[in-house]
Formats: C-alpha cells, structure tokens, sequence
C-alpha cells in the first residue's frame, strides 16, 4: 500500500526524522504544541496531517485558524523550511497510499470498518510514505476515540508496531484515555488559543501528562539519552524561555501567516454568541462524554460530517468543569461558542447531559495507560 504512490525521502535532512500521529480524539491539540517544543530542541519536525471528520478534530483545520498560513505549499518548499528552520506542518499534498483510499472506500460496504488490521494498514501506510523514519502513536480509547477499550487499542498498537519494525524502523505507541475531551477547548480557533497558552506554560493536566509524555518518547528515539527527569527539565527550559512558542511564530511567518495573531490571541475571529452551561446541582465530576461534546461541537459547525462540508473555525466549546473537579450548584460547567442562537437551548441540556455529577469526590485518574 506504501509503495502504491507517492513517497516523501527526508533522509537528506536528518538522520533522525522523527514522526508523530494520534488515532484521533475531541480537544487534541498536542501536534500543534508538541511539533516547535520538539523543532526547538533541534530535532527536525516534517509533518503531514489530515483534516477532522466526525468527532475527530484535524491539525490543518487547526492550523488554517491562524489567518493566511498556507498548508498547501510545495514538497520543495516543505523540505526547505525544516532544513532552514526545522519545521513545516502542512496537509497532505502528495498522493500518498492510493491503495489505502480504495480500501478505505469498500470497508464500509465490507462491514471492515473496525477491522484492526485495516485500520493498522491504513494508519501505517501513509506513515511510510510520508519520509519519517521513526514515529511515536497516540493510541486513544473510549468514548471519543475510535478503539472503545484498552484491550482495542492495544492490538491496534501492537499490529502497527510489528508492521514499523517489521520495515526495521523504531516506533513507541502509548496507549491514552479519550473518555473527556483533551484540554479545555473543543473548537478550531478555540484549540488554537490553548495550543499558544500551552506553549507559555498553562496546561491543563491532562493535556501537559500527554504533551510530556510524547515528547519525552519522541526524544528518545531520536536518540536522547538522557534521564526522562532531564529531558522533562529540558522541555520546560524550551517553553519557559519562549524557545518553543517563538518556533512555533517562525513557522507561521514561513508559511505566510500573520503571525501578530498568535501574540494577541484576542484579535483571532470569535464566535457572536457564547452561552454558559449551568449545573443545577452540588458534587464532583465522575463523567465527562467525549462524544457527546464532539458531537454537540459538529453540531455548532466546529467539525465536519463529510469531507466536503465547511466548517466554521470561530465555534466551539470551552470546558470549565473536568473529571474529579468539585463544582457548586449555578456555576458554569462549560461556554458554548456558537455563531447563532438556533437550537441553542437543546445543545446547552445536551452538553448537560455530558456530565455526570456524584455526592463523592471523585478522584482524577491518569491520561496516560501504558507506553509500547
């Protein structure tokens, strides 16, 4: 499937070249922050990425919330930025693994579509023809994830595992709850505030546990040695000295954006109508659907239900109440970020519905399962 296209040689820019994919999930925004903590550490990052489709937010919609970067540029000049600066995101421009589109287009019709070794195939393909020659995976599982349970997602990483070795390339797969949403923003442009706040060091829990936790794996295979104590010290130094955010401004001066947007994040387009959602009770947050905010976040425009359909990058959610938060009968649970107010009062008891609130504390479990 790999050789049944296009494919990207990135050995002339490093010999270590090292990739990053995730299985998909609501409120991921690690490629955005985790690609310049990574190109600041002078580990070149080549990355092509996808559009969302369905609950699954993609990098490019993301990265088109900055006003004029260009993801569309030529191989040529995607090969130039990482050298000269060592990194470019882009989609993907190159026909890479038609096999895979054909395939991809009959499993429906085959009810193959959960087959794991389609999906490993599909995933791996591509990875291939891309050019890395080393690539950490975010496996996700649960309710906003494809795989629904650990034991899912752990075939699907040990399959993807053997097909990358069995091409004598290195590969770490860490296995990752998708039950909430990562972060707290669900949205296009909203993502990309919290991926610019990220990188000035204010995280979310979660998302900094998978944040450190992918870069620490990147490094490694890209043949740090270091304790992952140092390494961690490290990341820190690259975001706490504006290292890290200021490659993140170069790339988008590169790619042609404006990238005063990302120093003023309040000049970014907002959505005309943001609506709280209040609980109408005491306790702590046992649950938080996934889904059902990926859902609610189509519904608003964030997200497509087919390839063709526009999206509207202003819309979104903004989560105020995560698992194992304690939270007070009238306060805000989370904002709707909508562009009108029609439906809005099913999309507010929708997004209530969400949660789940108990009488006992509830205790904050790790994002992060298991690292292959």
């Amino acid at each position: 499937m790999a050789n049944s296209g296009e494919k990207l040689d990135l050995s002339d820019i490093a010999e270590n070249v090292v990739d990053k994919h995730s299985t998909g999930g609501v409120g991921d925004k690690v490629t955005l922050i985790i690609s310049p903590i990574i190109a600041s550490m002078g580990i070149p990052v080549a990355k092509m990425s996808g559009r969302g489709l369905g609950i699954t937010g993609g990098t490019v919609d993301k990265l088109q919330s900055i006003p004029a970067y260009r993801t569309d540029i030529s191989i040529e000049e995607f090969k130039n930025n990482v050298k000269e600066i060592g990194i470019s995101l882009i989609s993907q421009t190159l026909d890479l693994a038609p096999a895979d589109k054909k395939l991809y287009a009959l499993r429906d019709s085959t009810a193959t579509v959960e087959s794991v070794p389609l999906i490993a195939s599909s995933i791996m393909s591509k990875k291939m023809a891309a050019g890395a020659n080393k690539i950490v995976i975010d496996v996700t599982y649960g309710s906003g994830a494809f795989m629904k349970n650990k034991l899912q997602a752990k075939t699907l990483a040990k399959t993807m595992k053997e097909i990358w070795q069995g091409e004598n390339k290195k590969i770490s797969c860490v296995i990752s709850k998708m039950e909430q949403p990562l972060g707290y923003a669900v949205g296009n442009t909203l993502e990309l505030m919290e991926a610019v706040q990220a990188l000035h060091g204010e995280m979310a829990d979660d998302l900094k546990e998978v944040v450190f936790t992918m870069c620490i794996q990147m490094l490694k295979l890209a043949g740090r040695q270091e304790s992952e104590e140092q390494l961690e010290n490290e990341i820190w130094e690259v975001i706490h000295s504006g290292k890290a955010f200021h490659k993140f401004v170069e790339l988008a001066r590169r790619q042609g954006a404006d990238a005063s947007y990302l120093f003023e994040l309040n000049k970014l387009e907002k959505a005309p109508i943001i609506f709280p959602v209040i609980s109408d009770k005491n306790g702590w947050i046992q649950e938080l659907n996934a889904e059902k905010v990926g859902k609610i976040s189509i519904e608003l425009g964030a997200g497509r239900k087919a390839k063709e359909d526009e999206i509207d990058r202003r819309v979104g959610i903004i989560l105020c109440k995560k698992i194992g938060d304690k939270v007070q009968e009238g306060e805000v649970l989370a904002y709707i970020h909508a562009s009108h107010s029609k439906n809005i009062d099913e999309l507010v008891q929708n997004l209530k519905s969400a949660y789940k609130i108990v009488n006992q504390a509830v205790n904050k479990e790790k994002t992060i399962d298991e690292i292959m």
